[in-house]
């Protein structure tokens, strides 16, 4: 196991605390709609970016978050909730009439991006289309059989138990690229699908996804998970070497997508019950440890690394928000998993952090990326457009074990 925080962290009584985050989150959702269709991407000081049009991905999670927020009580919500399934229903400004799937965005002047059709986003389609189900949105259950059928006829791949990563537009042209981050994202958004429609199909998915990346790739590189890999599944190591502060396909290893994937293992276990393998929680504490130990405060200044090389040392040091919000989630759950009070000293410490140098009182939003000294910087990204990975982490000290989020609110577990 990770050793334990030097000093023993205070406690936090933070769910009323927790609760007001979520609420000036969900300000900035509505700050970010986007009259066309869908929402946009968020400056530092909280407005819209005249420069970025709207991405499917953003749109994806914050009309997740929408509905979670509807979940929770907060009925204002509905309204963005719809204004979401609006922009992916037929017609809408990010579906595909022609071709069917969604774009990956649209520019400013309303051109769509006809590049390609990627499984990260659409994988967020059918988890924004559940927790809108979940929320019982109009048009959310035809939007959520349309996506899962997107995804099982065009990314999932039975012979392999994984997903594909990015088609051309047409669906005729596959990229010969395969990725363990679109593949993530599928696993968070199958258990919502199953969470929610109670389908085997998609936990099945799920438990393949989970034992071919966690228990198959990661195990088999002490933990230290490739995320890039080509056509038949070879890891490709040196892959982006050149391009290491990429948002969404960087060099090396990722600690918070070690936590990430510890996060969703447990509640893959969770969903499997007196049938889930042991392997998942396993897998999970050591996901975790190989995070704490390589990400965590390894050149002198608090924080989480962004990446790392395969031996373990710090590539990109500069700090991200999302990253630490998936800690959080991650010790929490392993909290809840086994008692261990380690977990819970983690959550603490990730919290003081988090509230200390992340937490923008001021604007209600987490400031996305800080300098490995813990001033603002923008290496890799720029402004403020993902609520999502803060919002779950907000969420996630409120519940107890889960499978999904939406599925855990529907059922009434909120504190």
């Amino acid at each position: 196991m990770a050793d334990a925080p030097p000093t023993p962290a205070v406690h936090l009584d933070h769910l009323d605390w927790l609760d007001e985050q979520r609420r000036l989150m969900r300000a900035l959702v509505r700050r970010a709609q986007n009259p066309a269709g869908g929402f946009g991407w968020l400056t530092d000081d909280g407005g819209l970016d005249p420069d970025k049009g709207v991405e499917l991905w953003i749109t994806a999670r914050m009309t997740h978050v929408a509905a979670l927020a509807v979940l929770e009580g907060d009925t204002a919500c509905a309204g963005l909730v719809d204004h979401g399934v609006a922009t992916f229903a037929p017609g809408g400004l990010l579906h595909d009439a022609e071709h069917g799937g969604w774009f990956a965005s649209v520019h400013p002047d309303g051109s769509p991006d006809i590049s390609d059709k990627r499984a990260y986003e659409h994988a967020f389609v059918v988890l924004a289309a559940t927790s809108a189900s979940a929320a019982r949105c109009p048009g959310a259950d035809d939007l959520l059989d349309t996506a899962l059928q997107t995804f099982e006829q065009r990314f999932w791949r039975e012979s392999d138990g994984l997903a594909v990563d990015v088609w051309d537009r047409t669906w005729t042209e596959l990229e010969d690229y395969r990725g363990v981050n679109a593949n993530m994202h599928s696993l968070e958004a199958l258990l919502a699908a199953w969470d929610v429609t109670r389908d085997p199909r998609w936990l099945g998915h799920a438990l393949r996804i989970t034992e071919n990346v966690v228990h198959g790739f990661a195990r088999s590189w002490n933990y230290r998970l490739p995320e890039h890999f080509d056509a038949d599944w070879k890891p490709r190591p040196d892959y982006n070497r050149e391009r290491a502060t990429d948002k969404f396909r960087p060099f090396g290893v990722t600690p918070g997508h070690l936590l990430e994937w510890a996060r969703l293992a447990l509640h893959l276990r969770r969903a499997l019950g007196a049938e889930a393998p042991p392997w998942l929680l396993d897998d999970a504490r050591s996901l975790f440890d190989v995070a704490v130990h390589e990400g965590w405060h390894v050149d002198g200044n608090e924080g989480f690394v962004y990446t790392t090389d395969f031996e373990g040392q710090p590539v990109v040091r500069d700090r991200l928000h999302w990253v630490v919000a998936e800690a959080i989630g991650a010790a929490r759950t392993l909290d809840l998993a086994t008692g261990d009070p380690t977990y819970a000293a983690w959550y603490d410490r990730w919290w003081q952090h988090a509230q200390r140098w992340f937490v923008d009182a001021e604007q209600g939003s987490w400031r996305h990326e800080l300098s490995p000294q813990l001033a603002p910087s923008s290496v890799v990204w720029q402004g403020r457009p993902d609520v999502y990975h803060a919002y779950q982490a907000c969420l996630v000290g409120a519940l107890g074990e889960i499978t999904s989020f939406a599925g855990a609110l529907r059922e009434g577990v909120l504190r």
